[in-house]
C-alpha cells in the first residue's frame, strides 16, 4: 500500500441563492474549478490524470449526465481522461476524495482529480411521472434544491422531517441555546471576512466570469462583516414559531464548485510540485436520519483512529457548518479546542453548495496546516439521511510541529 497525497486545491467563490452565480451552469462552474486547480500544477500533462471523481448532490438538471465528465470536457482536458460522479449528498466531494485516495493507495491509480459542484439556484422543479396517461388528479411540481422530495410512503415520518426541524430536535436534545448558535454564526462571518482581508483565500479561490461582458465574481457572496449575536438575535425562527434556527444561524442555499488534486508520492515528479498533505485517515458513520447533524462525531473519531492519533494531536478542524446547532453539538462532543474549528470562517458565512463543500473543507484544511506549520487536521461533514464523513490530513509541506 502506498500513501495518497493532496497536491493542489481550488474552488470558485460561493454565490448566494439567485445571486451572482445564478446564470452560470453547474457544469461550467465545475470546469472553472478543474482549470483553476490544474493551473497550480502547470508541469502536469492533463493526459496523465488517471481518473476524475466528482461529487454532486442533485443531478436533476444541468448537472445530469455525469457532471464530472462534463467538467472534464468543458475544461478542455483530453477526451482520454475518464470521470465519474458520486452522490453522498452534502458529503459528495469529500466522498470523491476518499474514493480517489483509496484508488491511489491500492495502486489502481497514480493521479486523480476530485471535486464537486452544486448550483442550488438552478436546481429544477420536477413532476412525478404518472403511471398512465392523462391522470385526472393535479400534479405538483417539486423543488429539487434541498432536502426530501417524492418521499417513499414507507419511510417513517420521523426520518423525513425537514432538515431544519431535525436540527431543532438536535438543539432540544443537547440543550443548545439560541444565544450560543447566534454567537457561533457571527464568529463564522467575522472570521471569514478576516481571512479574506488577510489574503488567505487568494490562493484558494479562482474567479468566475458570469457573462459575455466579462462580469467577474471573485469573493464569497454571503459573508456579513460586522455580524454579532445581538444583530442575529433579531431574526425570526424559520422552522418553528418558537424555534431557535433562523436564516442567520444556518448555512445558506449556495452555488459553487471545488476541486482537489490527489496523487501518490511517486507522482510528484510528473505533477511538478511537492504535496501539501497526506491523507492519513478516513471515517464514515451513520445513525437515525433525523440525527444527521450529529453524525460527524463518530466519523471523525473513526478517522482519528484510522490515522493512529487522538484529538490531542489535532491543531486544525474544518467542520461543515450546515447549522450552528449541529456544529456546536459536534464540537461539544469532541475533546478539541473550539478555537481550532473553522478558524477561517465556515459554511454559515462562506456558503454550502452541497456537492462542493467537502472539497472546500479539504482545500482549506491543507492550506491552514501549511500556513501554521502544524501537523494534523480533521475535515468532517454531516450528510442528510443520517450520515457523515471525515478525513485526517497530515501536513507534509515542511516545518510541521
Amino acid at each position: 500500500m502506498s500513501d495518497s497525497y493532496l497536491y493542489a486545491a481550488a474552488r470558485t467563490p460561493f454565490g448566494k441563492f439567485s445571486g451572482a452565480l445564478a446564470e452560470v451552469r453547474p457544469d461550467d462552474l465545475a470546469a472553472v474549478a478543474v482549470t483553476g486547480t490544474l493551473a497550480k500544477t502547470p508541469a502536469l500533462d492533463p493526459a496523465e490524470i488517471d481518473d476524475v471523481v466528482w461529487g454532486n448532490a442533485n443531478g436533476a438538471g444541468e448537472d445530469n449526465r455525469n457532471v464530472g465528465r462534463m467538467a472534464v470536457l468543458l475544461a478542455g482536458l483530453p477526451t482520454s481522461v475518464p470521470a465519474t460522479t458520486v452522490n453522498r449528498l452534502c458529503g459528495s466531494s469529500l466522498d470523491a476524495a476518499i474514493i480517489a485516495s483509496r484508488a491511489i493507495e491500492t495502486g489502481d491509480a497514480d493521479i486523480v482529480l476530485t471535486g464537486g459542484v452544486e448550483s442550488m439556484t438552478r436546481a429544477p422543479w420536477v413532476l412525478p411521472k404518472p403511471s398512465r396517461a392523462f391522470p385526472a388528479a393535479d400534479a405538483t411540481a417539486v423543488s429539487t434544491t434541498l432536502g426530501w422530495r417524492l418521499v417513499n410512503r414507507r419511510m417513517p415520518k420521523e426520518w423525513t422531517v425537514s432538515l431544519g426541524e431535525a436540527n431543532e430536535q438536535l438543539g432540544e436534545r443537547f440543550t443548545i441555546a439560541r444565544e450560543r448558535q447566534d454567537a457561533f454564526a457571527a464568529r463564522s462571518h467575522n472570521l471569514a471576512d478576516d481571512a479574506w482581508n488577510a489574503g488567505f483565500y487568494d490562493d484558494l479561490v479562482v474567479p468566475v466570469v458570469t457573462d459575455r461582458k466579462g462580469t467577474t465574481v471573485t469573493r464569497d457572496e454571503g459573508i456579513r462583516p460586522g455580524s454579532s449575536a445581538e444583530k442575529l438575535a433579531g431574526l425570526k425562527p424559520v422552522f418553528r414559531p418558537d424555534g431557535v434556527i433562523t436564516a442567520g444561524n444556518a448555512s445558506p442555499l449556495s452555488d459553487g464548485a471545488s476541486a482537489v488534486l490527489l496523487g501518490s508520492g511517486e507522482a510528484a515528479a510528473r505533477i511538478g510540485t511537492d504535496p501539501l498533505a497526506r491523507v492519513a485517515g478516513r471515517g464514515v458513520s451513520a445513525l437515525d436520519p433525523q440525527m444527521f447533524g450529529y453524525a460527524p462525531v463518530e466519523a471523525a473519531n473513526r478517522a482519528l483512529k484510522s490515522a493512529g492519533i487522538t484529538w490531542s494531536d489535532v491543531s486544525a478542524v474544518e467542520l461543515n457548518e450546515a447549522f450552528a446547532v449541529q456544529s456546536l453539538a459536534c464540537v461539544d462532543a469532541w475533546d478539541v479546542d473550539p478555537e481550532t474549528v473553522n478558524a477561517k470562517g465556515g459554511a454559515i458565512a462562506l456558503g454550502h453548495p452541497l456537492g462542493a463543500s467537502g472539497g472546500r473543507l479539504l482545500g482549506t484544511l491543507a492550506h491552514r496546516l501549511r500556513e501554521s506549520g502544524q501537523r494534523w487536521g480533521v475535515a468532517a461533514i454531516c450528510i442528510g439521511v443520517g450520515q457523515a464523513l471525515a478525513v485526517v490530513l497530515e501536513n507534509v509541506s515542511g516545518g510541521n510541529r
